[in-house]
């Protein structure tokens, strides 16, 4: 395919470049060429999105098979740059998020789950949820037979800049004891970054359109398979310590919240770790071993060095007060 991808340096849109890279993909991406040098191979585009005109003269006259957009903010930036594409892609994939549904979730909930209320040509980014479903607006609006939705779940793997796991791998690779969010028997729900630009890719190839929730099969692992797993692949010697969520929650430690176990108040969320996948595989959607994703993520880390901190997230360095994640060790081991 001749591939636009609006992005392509963090996390998300870096898998799919270098996925398509590997397919075979005549690669075009436009952003600000700030981030990183672009991919060998790769065509690269220098445009602001927040500036239309930019993106425009950016573009030129170019058509493309299909376009993938992994913005996040503003939903007017999406609208914009739908329309310029509007007659000149066969295909536009949008990496939403199952924050569009309307909170709280329900348990075992598939796309008619209800949504949230989104506007595609609002410039507030403030509310993701809002945001994300006026992207998904914004992209049906110039695309309304050629759209993919991929509302997305909890996205681990290479280049994850949320902090998620590699903040758990920093803090394992310290060893000694690590508090880690009881019960281990706690299912999660999650998809490689890499699984989900493959989908994308192959759902573009073959002009797959509609809404999905895009995220691994539920009660594939819990949060116990995780982190052993993740102390098996790195070969560290932590002793993992676990805490429950009302102590957890007692001592002011947030532990289980990266990962959707618990809200700020420490009760167990609904729905964030039972979502119905069915449509989704049904169209495709293949997931890889938990140990290939924490061992290549670590692999990255390693050869990388962790990430930048995202601006609209607390850096994953503020998570933990040590002084209160050492008294309630103590008080667990006494």
């Amino acid at each position: 395919m001749k591939l636009l991808v609006l992005g392509g340096t963090h996390h998300v849109g870096r898998a799919i470049v270098e996925a398509a890279l590997e397919r075979g993909d005549e690669v075009t991406t436009l952003n600000r060429g700030l981030s990183r040098d672009p991919a060998p191979g790769v065509r690269a585009l220098i445009a602001d999105r927040t500036d239309p005109e930019a993106v425009r003269l950016a573009l030129g006259r170019g058509e493309w098979d299909a376009v993938v957009d992994t913005w996040a903010w503003a939903p007017q930036v999406v609208r914009d740059s739908a329309r310029l594409l509007a007659g000149r892609a066969g295909h536009y994939g949008y990496v939403s998020s199952r924050g569009v549904h309307r909170w709280p979730w329900p348990a075992h909930a598939d796309e008619q789950a209800p949504l949230v209320d989104g506007d595609p040509a609002s410039t507030d980014d403030a509310d993701y949820a809002a945001a994300k479903r006026g992207g998904e607006l914004a992209v049906l609006e110039s695309f309304p037979r050629a759209a993919l939705l991929a509302r997305a779940g909890m996205i681990l793997g290479p280049y994850e800049d949320v902090g998620r796991i590699p903040w758990w791998l920093r803090r394992l690779e310290k060893g000694g004891r690590a508090l880690a969010p009881a019960p281990a028997d706690t299912p999660l729900q999650y998809l490689d970054v890499r699984d989900l630009a493959d989908w994308m890719l192959q759902s573009a190839e073959r002009g797959l359109s509609g809404a999905f929730t895009t995220t691994g099969p539920p009660g594939a692992i819990t949060v116990g398979d995780l982190l052993t797993t993740a102390l098996e692949v790195t070969g560290f010697d932590t002793e993992l310590v676990w805490a429950a969520p009302e102590l957890l929650k007692q001592y002011g430690l947030p532990l289980g919240m990266e990962l959707g176990l618990r809200m700020p108040d420490g009760s167990a969320p609904s729905g964030m770790h039972d979502a119905d996948v069915s449509a989704v595989l049904a169209e495709g959607l293949t997931t890889r071993p938990l140990r290939d994703t924490l061992a290549d993520t670590w692999t990255w880390l390693q050869a990388e060095g962790d990430p930048a901190p995202r601006t609209d997230a607390p850096s994953p360095d503020t998570w933990l007060d040590a002084t209160a994640e050492q008294r309630l060790l103590d008080h667990l081991t006494h």
